[in-house]
Formats: structure tokens, C-alpha cells, sequence
């Protein structure tokens, strides 16, 4: 099996290509030069392994939440690489990408939060499922941190910097459930292309056009008046 992976969501820009289990990735926390980098580093990736683009099985690619434009840059370039060589996409959280990365055992809660700006964080809640990565717990949602509350999670691992996020509120106001937090990580394209191997043993591919951002928000900016607020 043979998948190519995108992660563009934050300001971490990545390419991965799973290759029958063996996964090769290029990872770089480059804002604002996600569109320069992405096909290149698909190139290389494939180049480097000694296979081309109609050897793909399929793509795959974070869908979300995130950031507006590095959310819609990996759905469309996914969309155009699949739709030009005909092959099905996988539609993969980025959220549960963060979560299987983090340091958690089998059967840990763990708990994915990317700074969503506004005041906001993008959350969801995982329990880590062995080798076959993360099942969510609790729905992707779009929170205020300090009004966060997880009574299902008795002890959870923290990760994403969702924590912190406005002064770190989130980590504060977790203290007492979290085991260990790492508030620096970020979603990668390995963790995407992981949880893509799996969706597509499962039959879980989609046509191209049935791919669809994650947003979560409508609105991706402040106004005057809120700003000045803030």
C-alpha cells in the first residue's frame, strides 16, 4: 500500500509518503510557506523513494480544524492530485493526528487542542487504541478555553498548543486531570498518513469531491470593535 499525506492545518507544513508500513516525511514549522513547499517536498518524497505518482494508492490529508487557508490549501491539493490520477482520498482529523502523536499508552485518554486565535482553541477528546492509533471520545469542537470542562476524563495526556493558548488557561484549568502536557506539538504528516493506512484497510476511502474541509468557524477574523475589546 502506497499513500501520499498532506498536513498543512497549522504552521507546521508537512508531506508524507506510507510505503508498506515504512513512512518517509518532510516536517517544517514554515508559516506562510505552505503553497511553496508542498509539491516540491511530494516530488522528493516520491523521487527519494523510487516511485511515481500513479504508484499511489491513494491520498490522504488533514482535514481540519485549523487555520482557514492551510485547511483549504491540503483539501484542494489533495482533491487535484486524486482527481488527476484517479484515485480515492482519506480524510483524516488533524486533531486525532496530534493525538496519536502524543506520549500516551494503550488505553490513555488524551486530549488534542490547537490555538484556534480569538480567544478560541480547537479541541477533541482521544483514547489511544494500541498500534491501530486513536478512537475519539469527544467531538472536535471550538472552545473557549477557560470554559473547558472534561468530568469524562479522570486523567487524560494533554497535547497541541491549544495549552497554550491564552496564557496557558487550558493546562490551568485541566491541572488537576492532566498526567503530562506538551503544549509545543503540532499535527504531522506521518501521524495523518498512520491513521490513513488504517482508514484504508477498513474501506474507508472517499471520492475526491466528497472531500470536505474541517472548519469549525465561519468567522476567521476580529473585528475593530471586537479587537479593541480584546
Amino acid at each position: 500500500m502506497k499513500i501520499l499525506a498532506l498536513e498543512t492545518a497549522t504552521e507546521a507544513c508537512s508531506v508524507a509518503l506510507w510505503i508498506d508500513g515504512d513512512v518517509r516525511e518532510r516536517f517544517e514549522v514554515a508559516p506562510r510557506r505552505h503553497t511553496e513547499l508542498v509539491l516540491p517536498w511530494t516530488e522528493t518524497l516520491l523521487a527519494d523513494a523510487g516511485i511515481g505518482r500513479t504508484q499511489l494508492d491513494a491520498i490522504a490529508c488533514g482535514r481540519g480544524p485549523g487555520a482557514f487557508t492551510g485547511v483549504r490549501l491540503a483539501v484542494a491539493l489533495t482533491q487535484g492530485l486524486a482527481l488527476a490520477l484517479d484515485r480515492p482520498v482519506l480524510a483524516i482529523s488533524t486533531l486525532a493526528a496530534l493525538a496519536l502523536d502524543a506520549d500516551a499508552e494503550h488505553g490513555e485518554h488524551v486530549l488534542a487542542a490547537i490555538d484556534a486565535r480569538m480567544g478560541e482553541i480547537y479541541l477533541a477528546g482521544y483514547v489511544r487504541d494500541g498500534d491501530a492509533g486513536v478512537r475519539e471520545v469527544l467531538a472536535e469542537r471550538l472552545v473557549d478555553p477557560a470554559a473547558v470542562t472534561c468530568a469524562e476524563f479522570e486523567r487524560c495526556v494533554g497535547v497541541g498548543t491549544g495549552f497554550a493558548a491564552g496564557h496557558g488557561i487550558l493546562a490551568v484549568t485541566l491541572a488537576g486531570q492532566l498526567q503530562r502536557c506538551d503544549a509545543s506539538a503540532l499535527p504531522h504528516a506521518a501521524a495523518v498518513a498512520r491513521l490513513a493506512a488504517a482508514a484504508y484497510e477498513r474501506g474507508d476511502a472517499i471520492a475526491p469531491d466528497a472531500l470536505e474541509p474541517a472548519y469549525l468557524r465561519n468567522k476567521v477574523a476580529l473585528t475593530l470593535a471586537e479587537q479593541g475589546k480584546a
